[in-house]
Formats: C-alpha cells, structure tokens, sequence
C-alpha cells in the first residue's frame, strides 16, 4: 500500500479524450498519460472533476481506469483511480474494480446528490476502503459534496481506516487553511492547488492533485524541487505569475460556463503537451480551437515560462 510519504509533488489529473462520436479514444488517452510518465510525474490518476467521473458509465470507466493502469505499470509509475459515486454500492464496486486491475490507490469524494449524514460518513470511507482491499485512500474534499468535514471526522475517519493516507484538499475546505493543512498533515499527505504551495507547504502540504503539471511539466517539476527544498521566495513567484494567469482565465472563459475540465483542456493543448480532445461531455461547454489560440497569448502575457 502506498503511504503518506509516497504521496507528493504534483499527481497529473488527466482529461478523457473523446472521439468526434463521444466514445472514449483510447490510443490519444493512453498517449497522454505515457507523456505524463515519461515526463517524470510522480503520479497520474482519472476519475477525478476533470476527468469526468460524473459523466462515464460503468462500461466506460472500466476502460479508462484500465487503459490508465496499464500505461503507468508499463513506465513504473504509481497509478490512483477516482472511485466517486452517488451512492456506497456504486463507489465500492469502482473500488473493487480498481483493486482487480492493479491500481496503486483510489480517490473518493463523500456521494454529492443528497448530503451524507455524520453517522454514515466513516461507514462510507470504510466500505469503499474494504472493497479496494488494502490499496491506499485519498478523500477529495470539495463544497460540491454538500458537507464539510471537520478535523474531528477527518481524524476518525483515519483511526478507523487506516488505508486513508492522502487528502486533497481544495479551496473553502479544512486542509486548504494554514491551521487545517497543520493538523491534517500529522497524519495524512494534504494536496493542494499548486499555487498555495508556497504558504501551505511550510505547514504541510506536500504536493497536488495538478492540471498544471500536462501544462507545463518543467515548470511543475522545478516547482515541486523548491517545495521539496523549501524555497518559499521562488515558489511566491510561482504563485505570483500563476494566479495571474488564473485571474486572466477566468476573467476571459468565466462567462462560458467552463468547468474544471475545459480549462485543463485548454492548459494542456495551448502548452502543446496533450493531445487529447478539445470537447467534454455535454451539457458543460467545450472550447474550441479560438479559445486554444487565446490561451497561449494569456500563457504569454501572465506566465511566459510555460511556454518555453
């Protein structure tokens, strides 16, 4: 099982690609996650928002999360599969599959139709955890869930499912504050967005669930090394020139409607590193080839380096 110590840096949370038909193109998917590997990201994984878990049937997910494992094994990188459902049968069977097909470990958001209640969230993580048989749990803690948790359930949670060893830890939640990153990572790795590595990593933070590293993977990579020398001045001008870059997506795309999975589309395309499609499944907006040509000038205003 993988341990808290072996999640780092920043995980390449990749994009499907679809055909023009929207079924999933497996030689352009298994393309894009070999160049994650071979470009030296410390971990890949599908199944999470941009990877459109939300979006796949059961058909569907079995071959991604297949295609996905046997690319990392080929290059000898640790593979982790996003298992979420709206329901425990539903996360657990994923699991289950995600076990039998060799992954490294499984991400799982609490079921986000209908709120979770308190006395049903450790039993949630438990099942799923049981169903994986030993691999390692990352919890992807988002608004989008409904709830919350607090550091008393998050320390429950890992008292009573010692597999939990990773927490991604988005904006608005525990592990994204200087006090909550503190206590959780006493006891779990805490991902962050890689723009809060320079302040959450003096207290804790050890690496992201990344979009950024398929933009630019030399920029990511030298960005990981200063976290991991605990260079603060050079990863503040990391988050200087990347939240710039952010404000000006959003100030340019937020009027489309795009989700997570547009924008790390557009990221990946406009560096020139993926190859995967520009549409997402409908009903979120896709960009376009326009919006790929506008992205490399916002990479050239705000963040040149990406480029390079």
């Amino acid at each position: 099982m993988l341990t808290r110590e072996d999640f780092n840096g920043p995980w390449a949370g990749l994009p499907v690609a679809w055909t023009d038909n929207d079924e999933f193109d497996e030689p352009t998917y298994r393309g894009d996650v070999e160049r994650c590997c071979k470009a030296g990201a410390p971990g890949v994984y599908t199944g999470g928002t941009t990877g459109e878990f939300y979006a796949q049937d059961w058909e569907e997910f079995q071959r991604i999360a297949r295609a996905t494992v046997e690319e990392c094994k080929r290059h000898g990188t640790p593979v982790m599969i996003g298992c979420s459902a709206t329901s425990t049968r539903g996360a657990a069977r994923r699991a289950a599959f995600a076990a039998r097909i060799g992954a490294d470990a499984v991400q799982v958001v609490l079921p986000y139709w209908l709120e979770v209640a308190d006395d049903q969230i450790v039993p949630f993580y438990r099942a799923v955890a049981d169903a994986a048989g030993g691999l390692a749990l990352s919890i992807y803690e988002t608004k989008r869930a409904k709830k919350l948790l607090t550091l008393e359930q998050h320390l429950e949670i890992h008292a009573r499912v010692p597999q939990y060893q990773m927490v991604k830890a988005v904006g608005g939640t525990l592990g994204d504050t200087v006090e909550g990153c503190r206590a959780l990572s006493e006891v779990v790795s805490v991902f962050v967005g890689e723009s809060r590595w320079g302040e959450l990593g003096p207290h804790g933070a050890k690496g992201g669930c990344s979009s950024m590293i398929y933009w630019s993977p030399r920029i990511l990579l030298q960005s990981w090394k200063h976290l991991r020398e605990r260079n603060w001045p050079a990863l503040e001008e990391f988050r200087r020139k990347t939240d710039a870059l952010l404000e000006g997506l959003f100030a340019t795309f937020g009027k489309r409607g795009f989700t997570d999975t547009a924008y790390d589309r557009l990221g990946g395309l406009a560096g020139g590193f993926l190859r995967t499609s520009l549409h997402n499944r409908a009903p979120y907006a896709s960009p376009t080839a326009d919006d790929v040509i506008t992205m490399r000038a916002l990479f050239e205003q705000h963040y040149p380096e990406l480029l390079s």
